[in-house]
């Protein structure tokens, strides 16, 4: 695709063959798909896409990716020869070539002129550090969450996008799926009256430090165990951890695994509370949840649930499916979830309201909304919907509520500078200490 932040004011390529006359003096048969027709976009419009880490999570980002008729997918990258092997193979299968390059260090991807877009699904300790390095490299970004391990990393990483003018779109996909729009206006127009109290499920927390036995590390080809650390840590290799055994661990996770569900639920409580360019100034941990406030009074409810997926107990409406966010107001409520269904009460309420959802299979969980806001913020330069303030404000909310957890005790919080005020120790959670080499 041709960068509109990079040919501002100049002429297209198009625009010069034509006024200079070569297109009269050489007659060419163009095929239709080079020309954009046949619902394919001309090369010259299409956003070049590059691919950071090709696990679980991607192979589902991908997809809906893939199906865009605007976007060419030229290269993946990953640090295991199995996984971008892959990766390859189903790029290449798609588009019925050979084209894809498959490539270990992100970095040469990252050097590639035809990349114009990345999806990062790493890992969670690498997702801010190869967010950074792609702006700087004059790349948009859509980036798996959580985006960033601290709320020092989620500030520095939106810091970056402001300075480099990219376009960034946390993978917080629920802000573009239908039911969860649909309850979010309720609270958001008044309709359940003022707004009291919004809740997020979470997993119930928990932090693991131990590390794996020892096993001997593989060829660098084979896994670049170095690369797969980044920043994090040193530790011994484990075949485990490169097959997904890294979460939960402190080293490689962020938040005591709060942000697994949180980045997706407070976030939605964030925006319900209009409270997108801010976030709670205290937060208060107990055994079944942490309780934060925002300035204005509204209450946050981060309602632990264990795992998996399932012990929602009698708070939840459990036919409404994964991530369930309930929003109450003085004169109703608000329930949805990933299978699509809205839950109003009371039943004068619900009776007012006649495009209620009624829910759709896996619905919440579709990416391709807002993937495709992303691609059309990429042409326009707009900001998407889950850009990097949103992703700022409402990861550093999920922090700080892990952090009033890991110490257990009651935290205060400005969410304008990003500092824990009340509690030095708790305020030096902010940040964690990342190898040298990878100082961003």
């Amino acid at each position: 695709m041709t960068n509109p932040a990079n040919h501002r004011g100049g002429a297209s390529r198009r625009s010069f063959l034509s006024a200079v006359g070569v297109a009269a003096a050489f007659p060419t048969v163009v095929p239709a798909r080079a020309l954009g027709r046949g619902g394919a976009a001309a090369p010259s419009e299409r956003i070049g896409l590059g691919v950071i880490g090709y696990g679980p999570r991607c192979t589902y980002d991908l997809g809906p990716m893939l199906a865009q008729a605007d976007v060419r997918c030229v290269a993946v990258s990953d640090v295991q020869a199995r996984r971008r092997d892959a990766a390859k193979a189903r790029v290449d299968k798609h588009y019925g070539d050979q084209n894809c390059a498959a490539i270990r260090d992100f970095r040469e991807l990252l050097d590639r002129k035809d990349v114009d877009a990345v999806l990062i699904a790493t890992g969670d300790r690498w997702h801010a550090h190869t967010s950074i390095l792609a702006a700087r490299a004059g790349k948009d970004v859509y980036s798996e969450k959580p985006c960033g391990l601290t709320i020092d990393l989620c500030r520095k990483l939106a810091d970056v996008m402001n300075e480099t003018g990219r376009v960034f779109q946390a993978g917080t996909q629920r802000r573009s799926v239908p039911n969860f729009q649909y309850a979010v206006n309720l609270a958001r127009t008044g309709k359940l009256g003022k707004l009291k109290t919004v809740y997020a499920t979470v997993y119930t927390p928990s932090i693991e430090t131990a590390w794996l036995p020892t096993q001997p590390t593989p060829a660098k080809d084979v896994v670049d165990w170095d690369l797969w650390l980044g920043p994090a840590p040193w530790r011994p290799y484990n075949e485990a951890y490169v097959q997904g055994r890294w979460r939960g661990q402190y080293d490689f996770d962020s938040g005591a695994r709060l942000l697994d569900w949180g980045a997706h639920t407070v976030d939605l409580c964030q925006w319900a509370a209009d409270a997108d360019a801010t976030g709670p100034v205290s937060f208060e941990p107990s055994e079944t949840k942490i309780t934060a406030k925002y300035a204005g009074g509204i209450e946050l409810v981060i309602d632990f649930l264990k795992e998996p997926f399932g012990d929602r107990g009698p708070r939840w409406i459990t036919a409404l499916g994964t991530c369930p966010v309930r929003f109450v107001g003085e004169d109703g409520w608000v329930e949805t979830g990933d299978n699509g269904g809205v839950h109003v009460e009371p039943d004068g309420l619900k009776a007012s309201l006649k495009d209620l959802p009624s829910g759709t299979p896996d619905s919440g969980l579709d990416v391709g909304g807002h993937a495709r806001n992303w691609l059309d913020c990429i042409k326009t330069r707009a900001k998407p919907a889950a850009n990097a303030e949103v992703m700022r404000n409402s990861h550093s909310a999920c922090h700080a509520a892990a952090a009033s957890w890991i110490l257990g005790r009651k935290l205060e919080f400005d969410p304008a500078s990003g500092t824990i005020t009340n509690d030095e120790e708790a305020d030096g959670l902010r940040t964690r200490p990342f190898r040298a080499k990878w100082k961003v």
